[in-house]
This record gives C-alpha cells, structure tokens and sequence, in this order.
C-alpha cells in the first residue's frame, strides 16, 4: 500500500470510523485535554489548525471555549459536510479545506498558525510522505500538540481491520530534532499526548 493509497483508504472510509461512527460519539476527554493545552499555552484567540480533522468534534470543543480562529484539513469531503451540520457554530466560525495534510499545509506561509494539533492521525503518514512533519513544524509558530498512538515498537507498522496502515514513530524525536522543545507529555492507555514548542 503507497501513500496514495492510504489516502484514497480513508477518503472513502464508511461504517466503522467513518464521518459518521465519529459524529456519533462527539467532542470527547481527547477533546477537552486539546482545549486545555491550547488554552493555557496561547490562549483563545490563537490560530489553530487540526489536521485530519475529521467530522470536528475536538475543533468543536475549542468553539465552545470561545476560541474563533479555527481551521481543519481531512481527506474525506464527506467528513466536512457532516462537521457542517453536526457542528454549525463550528461550520459558521471555521474555515475547512477538503484534501492531503501534504498539500494542504505546503500551501500555507511560515508560522501561519500559533497551534497546531493532530488526533491519532500521523500515525497514518505513509513513510513515503514523512516530509510533511518538517511543513508542520514550518508553517506552526508556537504550539504543536499530537495525541498519537505509540504503543508499538517505533518503526514498526500495524493495520487497523487488517488494512489501514499505522505506523509507531518517536513523536518526541520528530518534533525536537525540527526545533521544538517538549513541554509535557502524558501517556495513556491508548495513546500518548505530547506538547511541544517552537525554540524560535
């Protein structure tokens, strides 16, 4: 499977994890752990970009903080057109782009936002398309926060239903040898939180 295909996977994901399993379930403990960070570190009127952000429920959560600034990116066009009418103050304030992480962020200027955060989604960056984390940490001025799944051993790669890749990285490793310092970190059962910061 090459990183086209991972992408067209989950552009066209249905029943299990799809824009609609996860509009079900709403803004969640993930949810408001992201709110949190963000808030204390650069406050509610900071630009905030998800990327893989789905059908918006963590966004959603920031909405209801008061954050305003807020945009997403996700593979899947079904997945906006269900943030839209799960979430409409979300739809109303925010600004979605229908795509690739990869090409999404390319477009975007250095420091274009002050936080960045990612949901259990790098972890499907295919390997032939790791340039993308540099763009992350290019286009994030202050604040990046990835809620991944490292429980495997780094460099290893599992299938979620025996299809879709996940691949184990050192997200602390990533992220400090691109010039941000790790602030916090938290591991849990499923996943380990980590907050990093722009050195610059």
């Amino acid at each position: 499977m090459d990183s086209n295909d991972v992408r067209e996977a989950w552009a066209d994901r249905s029943g299990e994890y799809s824009p609609t399993y996860y509009a079900h379930y709403g803004p969640d403990e993930t949810s408001e752990l992201v709110r949190a960070k963000i808030g204390r570190y650069v406050g509610t009127d900071a630009r905030v970009l998800e990327v893989g952000c789905g059908v918006g429920r963590h966004l959603a959560e920031l909405v209801s903080a008061g954050f305003t600034e807020l945009s997403g990116v996700d593979v899947n066009d079904d997945a906006l057109a269900v943030l839209r009418d799960t979430y409409p103050k979300l739809g109303a304030v925010g600004e979605f782009h229908a795509g690739t992480i990869e090409g999404y962020v390319q477009s975007l200027e250095t420091d274009a936002l002050d936080a960045v955060f990612s949901v259990e989604t790098l972890q499907h960056i295919h390997p032939e398309t790791t340039w993308v984390f540099e763009e992350l940490a290019r286009v994030t001025g202050d604040l990046l926060v990835t809620v991944e799944n490292e429980s495997g051993e780094y460099g290893t790669v599992n299938h979620v239903d025996d299809q879709l890749p996940l691949y184990y990285r050192d997200w602390q490793r990533v992220f400090t040898e691109l010039d941000f310092e790790e602030i916090e970190s938290l591991e849990r059962k499923r996943d380990t939180v980590r907050v990093f910061r722009n050195r610059d």
